[in-house]
């Protein structure tokens, strides 16, 4: 059985791109064939069936990987800055924000698993094929922009933690690019993910550190209750947006669905790889509160409101816990920035392969794909030079980047729902009208924190009252459009319902919604709807016709991504002007 077996990555030949128009819509051949994870292997063709509990737990095993490392990459360098910079300045009274981070990760990130196994491309093909080359290029431009920005921010996390450690930046940087090259370019998906659990492994170095640091229990507990410490202020909303953008970044999507691609997940093993998300999301949040919990009670109380960067904190811990207490939180900062930078870069090339139809998978060899891995040895190469800028400008970079996602996600998820409604992509996979409502509150309330920064930026002298009655009115606001994309559905349904009563010999309507409730019971329609869910891939996707924009639709998404634009510039604005007065 091949899923016992430990051997390496297979590939049957070199067949060139695009592959056959039998494997759907993949368009790389190493994404077909047996699924190969550094826990093991499952043959392309095995399923549950007949299989015991101790085989599917191991099943699960092999299929580790893409929602576990996309969640810790998620505590990266930026991430442990921005958490670290809440626990300082705020002590542990933002664990609410947190908290409520949780179902939209999971909600995010789940509508990628499905996705990747469905359709076998990655998120920015789908958007090139479904939407054309003008939205293509505005998504994969942000994830470009953003991202290259984001492995800076890594490299400044490698840089500050060697430095600490005791290794000159000059040294430790390239060394860390030349290491992080050299696992990605061996040519083996396994070797790739077995370096990554071990780094994921290291991350436990963070319980000895909150031991160390003796964090109040009742005082974290009662973080979990919604609070805004010193009043909503322009301040605090950079740093909650910030950590919306750090926790749930634009480039999560891309890498998780095309790392699923390329470990040659289907829809079989989508409930597998959900069990994986949700491990993931767990490590990464008691990870966050961990690393919040060691700046707010490791610090004496004369640094609260003084964060400045990662290093600093180590410093902190050294001189008020001790060293080894700084130096366990330096080794957190290097494994979690080691870890961000491999999938950061990894989501970049990999849409980019995506974009211009390139081979895009650790399958290959360097001599195979050269283009895929030349680019990823690019983006190191850029972000490590990068790192070398002055200490206070990386600083105030890192919290700029973090806050560019947060601003930026709205814009990622929309497309990521409009793609999981596309029938035609997702076929049986779509949204349900539950995952609809959630993922229809988590963009609005995306875009309100949005909106609020963008005020508070333009308005400095906005009360906390005033910020409170904008986001009651943006909640009433975001009901109407609710029960109003609600009521045209029910529309659209009635209509199709109407044409197939006409089709059928002018029955009435009612009458066939009648029939198409009362013909199967529930679990009938439940083991109809999983039979055709495990064998349903999309066709390819050069096949099928593309989506048309509405009118509204289209005007709802030029105004998006305009009013994005202007953010966007504010949020460098309150950086540049950061730095000057640094």
């Amino acid at each position: 059985m091949a899923f016992f077996s430990g051997g390496g990555s297979r590939r049957t030949g070199t067949v060139p791109e695009p592959v056959n128009v039998t494997n759907g819509a993949v368009l790389d051949s190493a994404h077909v064939g047996d699924i190969v994870g550094a826990l093991g292997s499952i043959g392309q063709h095995d399923t549950t069936e007949g299989r015991s509990r101790w085989q599917r737990f191991r099943m699960l095993l092999a299929i580790m990987g893409p929602g576990l490392i996309v969640m810790v990459g998620d505590n990266d360098a930026g991430g442990v800055a921005t958490y670290a910079q809440a626990g300082q300045n705020y002590g542990m009274a933002l664990v609410w924000v947190l908290a409520l981070l949780i179902p939209v990760l999971y909600v995010n990130q789940e509508m990628v698993v499905r996705l990747g196994a469905v359709t076998g491309v990655g998120h920015a093909r789908l958007i090139f094929d479904r939407f054309g080359k003008f939205w293509g290029a505005f998504s994969v431009g942000d994830l470009f922009i953003v991202n290259a920005l984001t492995i800076v921010t890594e490299f400044i996390g490698v840089s500050l933690a060697l430095t600490y450690l005791g290794l000159p930046k000059s040294i430790g940087v390239p060394l860390a690019a030349v290491l992080l090259f050299a696992v990605v370019a061996g040519g083996s998906f396994r070797r790739w993910e077995r370096f990554l659990f071990a780094l994921i492994a290291l991350n436990v170095v963070m319980f000895p550190l909150v031991f160390l640091v003796g964090p109040d229990v009742s005082k974290s507990a009662e973080g979990v209750i919604p609070s805004l410490p010193g009043g909503l202020n322009v301040d605090l909303l950079l740093l909650m947006v910030a950590m919306v953008g750090t926790t749930v970044a634009p480039w999560q999507l891309f890498f998780q669905q095309s790392n699923i691609v390329d470990k040659r997940i289907t829809p079989r093993w989508i409930r597998y790889e959900r069990m994986d998300l949700r491990i993931g999301i767990v490590v990464v949040m008691v990870g966050a509160i961990c690393i919040m919990a060691a700046a707010a009670f490791g610090l004496a109380p004369e640094l609260a409101g003084g964060f400045t960067d990662a290093g600093a904190i180590a410093d902190g811990l050294h001189d008020h816990v001790g060293k080894t207490a700084g130096a366990l939180f330096a080794i957190l900062l290097l494994d979690t920035s080691l870890v961000g930078a491999n999938a950061v870069g990894l989501a970049t090339t990999y849409a980019l392969g995506d974009t211009f139809r390139r081979r895009h998978s650790l399958h290959w060899k360097l001599s195979e794909a050269p283009a895929f891995y030349l680019g990823y040895a690019a983006l190191l190469g850029v972000a490590a030079a990068v790192a070398f800028s002055p200490d206070h400008v990386l600083g105030l970079i890192t919290q700029g980047v973090q806050a560019l996602a947060g601003v930026l996600l709205p814009s990622a998820t929309v497309f990521l729902v409009l793609l999981c409604n596309d029938k035609a992509v997702l076929g049986p996979w779509v949204n349900t009208m539950r995952q609809n409502i959630i993922a229809g509150v988590i963009v609005w309330t995306l875009v309100l924190l949005s909106l609020s920064l963008t005020a508070a930026t333009f308005f400095p002298n906005l009360t906390t009252g005033q910020l409170e009655i904008f986001f009651g009115f943006g909640a009433f606001v975001g009901l109407l459009g609710g029960l109003a994309i609600a009521f045209a559905r029910r529309r659209t349904e009635r209509k199709e319902t109407e044409q197939i009563a006409a089709d059928l010999g002018g029955l009435d309507p009612d009458q066939v919604e009648e029939l198409d409730s009362t013909a199967l019971t529930r679990a009938e329609r439940k083991a109809i709807l999983d039979q055709d869910r495990d064998s349903w891939r999309t066709p390819a996707l050069d096949t099928l016709e593309r989506p048309a924009f509405s009118p509204l639709r289209m005007a709802g998404m030029i105004a998006l991504r305009s009013y994005l634009a202007l953010a966007v510039i504010l949020v460098v604005v309150k950086v540049v002007q950061s730095i000057s007065s640094a």
